[in-house]
């Protein structure tokens, strides 16, 4: 039992340094976008959301919303699988595949101000936040998972 205690730990303290290497990207984008297209922190909000593209703006808007809900669904779905099979790789699985549709929202934010110099990307990269502390990584899932009950 103590060895699977400790393996459980490892392989939580594993998904931990994946999660921050990875959340910790999100505000890299701030700082590439700052370097390249510093006029874009100059905010104007009299300006719309919806910018000059109204259809581009509204296609990557859902885009970004169906991989939140994509993200969730993903890792509780594996999350779910993981603990039926005990394989906690599949937490793993759960986690980077989450955090990858999370990432993929703030990279469209990065497109949208490189592109289209839209200053809203932001909230594309907000989001992209949002989505990945929805999937930071949770001992009991990986605990779940180890043992049989």
């Amino acid at each position: 039992m103590q060895n699977q205690n400790t393996t459980a730990e490892q392989i939580y303290r594993i998904l931990m340094i994946i999660w921050c290497a990875l959340f910790m990207t999100q505000f890299v984008f701030f700082v590439v976008i700052y370097l390249a297209k510093p006029e874009l922190f100059q905010f104007d909000f009299t300006k719309s959301v919806l910018s000059e593209n109204p259809p581009v703006i509204l296609i990557f808007a859902m885009l970004a919303v169906s991989n939140l809900m994509l993200s969730l669904f993903l890792r509780k779905k594996f999350i779910d699988r993981a603990i039926e099979e005990q394989r906690v790789t599949l937490v793993q699985t759960a986690m980077v595949l989450g955090c990858a549709l999370s990432e993929s929202i703030s990279l469209i934010g990065l497109f949208l101000a490189f592109a289209f110099s839209y200053q809203y990307f932001f909230m594309f990269i907000a989001l992209g936040i949002v989505g990945m502390v929805f999937h930071f990584p949770q001992r009991e899932n990986i605990y779940s998972a180890s043992f049989k009950k």
